[in-house]
């Protein structure tokens, strides 16, 4: 491995998503990331299609260029095998709440007596100052709790929706790995260790609220929550004389060309609505109906060769498969066709950000349940004789380097 995050050791006892995926994001920067896994695996290894069992899609995005050891935490020879892994690691990731962490022995205070200077990062459901705090999380729950639904009905939906995305778990996980990227920054500056918690719930509040708080933001408040533009129910691709474009004008200088575009500078010059960006917000549902009416009357093609002359950003409405075959990811190598050594011929994405002096390198491939066991326990001190009696325990379980994952 290589990349910014070189020499960088991750215990990662997370699954399913939001902390899988805050580690495969270190670990495409170079970090070497430990996957600890029960011995029935990260339940998302079987979601969606695959080639053998405990090997899906999913699971081979969100665990790229990681390691895997299957470890029993609730047996004490497993919670032993943790600590030692911690002893030789810079940061330990878990998703569990610190209530079950607590339960198996693996608190802050006694990782931190086996490492103390090890980053201990939490990324779990809520707060723990608040009554929520013992509270289950998941993506769907806090979608809804921040008003995601709510705000899909707000802005002209017939029932509250969930984003069709988990884009909860993929904010978190964001937020985590920044959190655990300036927790090393600290560390290498003071050569201090700590506790880190990372909360879905407060994470999404504040990026919600970041677009809607509006008015109460002010106290006593100026106005309702809200950001109008947002909840336009008419703020939707535009449809065309044959499909959809998505176009925003939000400039003084865009809707002067829009105007001049369409053959009507004078609606942009005389219509007081227009005169600023605070009334343009003020009659913004008018404002994006009557745009609406003029997309209508042409092609997307014409469209956005247009609105491209007139430098008014419009982008085409992709479905996925467009999306897969975007000529910009194209010509940037964006999706990139590797070979697994059980899974065959895959598509992967690159990693997006870019670094001119320290770029990542080509991530080992989403490891198989246990691929890793052995070699990481001996790197941990662990010899032959040893591993052997925790194989047999089932405190730990390898899989055939030539094997498909087991069912």
């Amino acid at each position: 491995m290589s990349g910014p995050l070189e020499g960088v050791r991750i215990i990662d006892i997370t699954t399913v998503l939001m902390g899988p995926y805050a580690t495969q994001i270190l670990a495409d920067q170079g970090a070497d990331v430990v996957k600890v896994e029960p011995p029935g695996g990260d339940n998302v290894r079987g979601i969606g299609p695959c080639r053998h069992p405990d090997m899906g899609g999913i699971f081979l995005h969100a665990n790229r260029g990681k390691r895997s050891i299957v470890l029993d935490l609730k047996q004490p020879e497993g919670r032993q095998a943790l600590l030692q892994l911690a002893a030789t690691a810079d940061v330990l990731v878990y998703n569990v709440r610190p209530q079950a962490m607590a339960r198996l022995g693996l608190a802050y205070e006694e990782v931190a007596a086996a490492n103390p200077d090890i980053l201990y990062v939490g990324v779990y459901g809520f707060d723990q100052r608040g009554p929520y705090a013992a509270k289950a999380a998941y993506d769907d729950l806090i979608q809804g709790a921040v008003g995601i639904p709510f705000l899909s009905m707000q802005a002209g939906g017939e029932t509250p929706r969930y984003a069709p995305s988990a884009i909860a778990d993929r904010v978190v996980g964001i937020s985590a790995a920044q959190a655990i990227t300036a927790g090393l920054y600290h560390r290498a500056r003071t050569g201090r260790g700590q506790a880190i918690d990372v909360p879905m719930f407060e994470t999404m509040a504040q990026l919600v609220l970041g677009d809607h708080l509006g008015g109460s933001s002010f106290d006593p408040p100026l106005g309702p929550p809200g950001y109008p533009r947002i909840l336009n129910p008419d703020r939707r691709p535009y449809a065309t004389r044959d499909g959809h474009i998505c176009v925003l004008i939000y400039s003084d200088k865009q809707w002067a060309s829009f105007f001049t575009l369409i053959g009507r500078p004078e609606v942009y010059r005389d219509d007081p609505r227009f005169r600023d960006i605070g009334t343009r917000t003020r009659h913004i549902r008018e404002i994006y109906r009557l745009v609406a009416e003029v997309l209508a009357t042409r092609t997307t093609d014409y469209w956005l060769e247009a609105l491209e002359d007139a430098d008014i950003p419009a982008m085409p409405m992709n479905s996925l498969d467009n999306l897969l075959r975007d000529p910009h990811l194209q010509a940037i190598g964006f999706f990139q066709a590797v070979d697994h050594p059980t899974e065959g011929r895959l598509r992967t994405m690159a990693t997006a950000a870019q670094w001119s002096r320290t770029p990542p390198g080509k991530p080992r491939p989403a490891p198989r349940l246990g691929q890793h066991s052995v070699e990481i326990l001996k790197e941990a001190g662990y010899g032959d004789a040893h591993i052997a009696a925790l194989l047999r325990q089932r405190v730990t379980a390898a899989s055939d380097t030539n094997e498909p994952s087991p069912s």
